[in-house]
């Protein structure tokens, strides 16, 4: 079982996990800190955004319908 979520550091520099009901049951969980690129983060929003937006994605059919045909 896998959970994963973005936190903001506290001021004190400490971290506090809720932890999903799931996990209720266990006894041991590992847990990985890595710090996040916070512009990475940001082009990663907009990567979501992008698609579900109506412009982007006529841009992505217009520019897949344009590549040449590949026979087999």
């Amino acid at each position: 079982m896998t959970f994963e979520k973005t936190y903001d550091i506290q001021k004190n520099n400490q971290l506090i996990i809720n932890l999903p009901e799931r996990f209720k049951s266990k006894k041991m969980v590992r847990v990985i800190i890595e710090d996040i690129d916070e512009i990475r983060e940001v082009k990663i929003a907009m990567l979501k955004k992008a698609s579900s937006d109506p412009l982007f994605l006529s841009d992505i059919v217009e520019t897949v319908s344009d590549l040449p045909v590949r026979h087999q």
